[in-house]
């Protein structure tokens, strides 16, 4: 498969080294372990950040790191290889929380919030989905309403990704009328009175702590407003571009490990008196997995190319966000299906990967909600 690109520089190559070496020491020997105790530690943060993991794309003037996307597209991958979706979900979940707050807040809120937690001192989350909404965002339900230098928040946020244990939330509100007009962004901290959590079990991402979140009359300082008022819908949808991006990236890395796991099985087990790799309909299958994987990095890197040249390709990234998680669905269902036995047990990364394909093809918009909108893009 190929090996050489483009779009990397040497400077690329190195900061893929180092991701690639803090992935083997740091994650993979623990990650069935945490899998099963459903967290990881808190100290990963600081380990990620001292090799520039966090920073990517941030201010430097907060501990960022100037940054293209590929070097985004590196970290998400080589993350990947771990097999663990779930470390890479919360580890990464200011990916999510925090633009909002780099491009969009006050000087006082990105020094309150950026520093500590690019330093993985703290932890950031991003809460729109609600109980009786997802994709549909313009008809968020979660109120704010003025109260002297205050908001007062009620409502409900689920499926948010590092729930638990989040220091500062970027919260989606209705601050004004309906539809998108009335929506803000407000920073909402772990320890606001009247603000409770509510863990949830999951099929897959075992290692990411998901929370429903409660907001009981929280009363929130108007100063962790986020950008102008009723103009949040705007940032929110800046914020998908990157996280579908991601999501892409890092769905077509574990379709990778999946096939790297099937690939090196098929050389050893042995069938009829040969290893299974010189049965033709294996190698047919690998060639299948190989063929989806690589259309799909392609597709990723060129729409990353278009992006950073200040391009908005947003059909061609709807596109492709299906486009990747359909070959993780691909390759992580025909890498079990090589494994046999030993894919269905517990401590392969393909069986973890298996269970973890849906969250990648509803996250940050499902696979019909991006047909939809590609095509309304496209003028039909």
């Amino acid at each position: 498969m190929l090996t050489r690109s483009p779009y990397y520089t040497p400077d690329h190559e190195a900061f893929r080294d180092q991701v690639r070496r803090f992935v083997a020491k740091e994650i993979e020997p623990f990650a069935d372990q945490w899998d099963e105790a459903g967290e990881f530690p808190r100290e990963l943060y600081k380990k990620a950040s001292a090799i520039g993991l966090l920073g990517l794309n941030f201010p430097e003037a907060y501990g960022g790191i100037a940054a293209d996307r590929f070097y985004a597209i590196i970290a998400g991958q080589e993350l990947a290889r771990a097999g663990s979706g779930g470390v890479a979900a919360s580890l990464m979940s200011h990916t999510i929380g925090a633009p909002p707050v780099a491009k969009l807040g006050s000087d006082a809120l990105k020094e309150k919030v950026l520093r500590p937690v690019l330093a993985g001192e703290k932890i950031s989350a991003l809460a729109i989905t609600e109980p009786g909404g997802g994709s549909d965002v313009a008809n968020l339900k979660t109120t704010a309403k003025k109260d002297g230098d205050h908001y007062i928040v009620r409502g409900e946020k689920t499926f948010i990704t590092s729930g638990m244990r989040a220091d500062f939330y970027t919260v989606a509100v209705r601050t004004g009328g309906p539809g998108m007009g009335g929506i803000s962004l407000l920073l909402i901290e772990r320890d606001t009175p009247g603000f409770t959590r509510t863990p949830l079990k999951k099929m897959g991402w075992w290692a990411s702590d998901t929370a429903t979140l409660h907001f009981d009359d929280c009363r929130v300082p108007a100063a962790n407003l986020i950008g102008a008022e009723n103009q949040g819908f705007m940032g929110i949808m800046l914020n998908f571009n990157d996280e579908r991006l991601g999501l892409a990236a890092s769905s077509i890395a574990f379709a990778r490990t999946a096939y790297e796991e099937a690939l090196d099985y098929a050389k050893l087990r042995e069938t009829f008196g040969k290893p299974i790799i010189r049965h033709q309909v294996i190698r047919h299958k690998l060639v299948d997995m190989a063929q989806r994987i690589e259309a799909s990095q392609a597709f990723l890197e060129r729409i990353a190319w278009a992006l950073d040249q200040g391009e908005h390709p947003i059909p061609e990234l709807c596109m492709l966000k299906n486009q990747a998680t359909q070959t993780m669905a691909f390759c992580a269902s025909e890498a079990v299906q090589i494994l046999g036995g030993a894919g269905f047990m517990r401590g392969a990364k393909s069986e973890r990967i298996y269970r973890e394909v849906k969250v990648n093809a509803i996250g940050g918009g499902t696979e019909e909600i991006m047909k939809d909108l590609a095509s309304r893009q496209m003028g039909w």
